[in-house]
């Protein structure tokens, strides 16, 4: 399974919630049902505890190694399960790819073997990044799977591949036209892109309302609405707001 993600923040997330599924695992957490769910289903069963994760991104291992030497100011939870004896950003599966060579055995490798395991690298958008080399080995074969965990802008290489891929579509890549036969699942939650609800809660929710507002990332429509959503809220209750569009 492929995983395109940020180096900084996203990746670190999923490694946390990775390391906590293989810890569940490892404990026999899945319920009876589950299992009976699976094996009905003629699921093959994951070997989580054994399962490589694999980290293939220079700058998100750097920014992984930062996250650890800040454990002290963890939350409570990473801070408990360090203290069990877990190593949430730093587990025994977790294998790191840090130079070009390793990188290219790596791609070549689980394109023809096809071993089970999760990869986890950059850039999140599929636009650039080693996670590129991986969709050109592994997005035209169906024993693949590509995860998406964030928004994928318009015009992107993710962007196409999560609309077209699920209808057998492609997406050109480098120049290259790629089938896409790979599974494509997309899921929420880590995306840090909020609707316009959300930012006008995040404003709103502020002690002090700030006065100056740039909106400067979005569909121009999008941006509009917003604007004169924030623009209305503020006169309401009488706030001063300088509000700008930059172009």
């Amino acid at each position: 399974m492929l995983i395109p993600a940020f180096s900084i923040g996203r990746t670190q997330e999923l490694l946390y919630e990775l390391e906590s599924i293989i810890h569940d695992k490892r404990l026999g957490a899945l319920s009876t049902e589950a299992s009976s769910n699976a094996q009905s289903s003629g699921e093959t069963g994951v070997d989580w505890p054994r399962l490589p994760i694999i980290l293939d991104s220079p700058l998100a291992n750097r920014f992984t190694a930062a996250y650890r030497q800040l454990k002290p100011f963890w939350n409570q939870e990473a801070i408990k399960r360090v203290q069990s004896g877990r190593r949430p950003l730093g587990f025994e599966q977790l294998l790191t790819v840090d130079s070009h060579a390793e990188h290219l055995r790596m791609v070549g490798y689980l394109a023809r073997s096809a071993r089970p395991a999760i990869v986890i690298a950059g850039n999140g958008m599929c636009s650039s990044g080693r996670i590129v080399n991986y969709l050109k080995a592994m997005l035209c074969d169906q024993r693949h799977n590509i995860l998406f965990v964030g928004y994928q802008a318009a015009g992107t290489p993710g962007q196409a591949i999560q609309r077209f891929g699920p209808k057998g579509g492609y997406v050109d890549q480098d120049g290259e036209r790629l089938a896409i036969r790979a599974g494509v699942t997309t899921i929420g939650g880590y995306s840090a892109h909020a609707d316009q609800e959300g930012l006008v809660k995040f404003v709103t929710s502020m002690r002090r309302w700030p006065s100056h507002i740039r909106i400067v990332h979005g569909k121009s429509k999008a941006k509009q609405a917003l604007a004169a959503r924030l623009a209305a809220i503020y006169q309401d209750k009488q706030q001063p707001l300088q509000l700008e569009i930059p172009q």
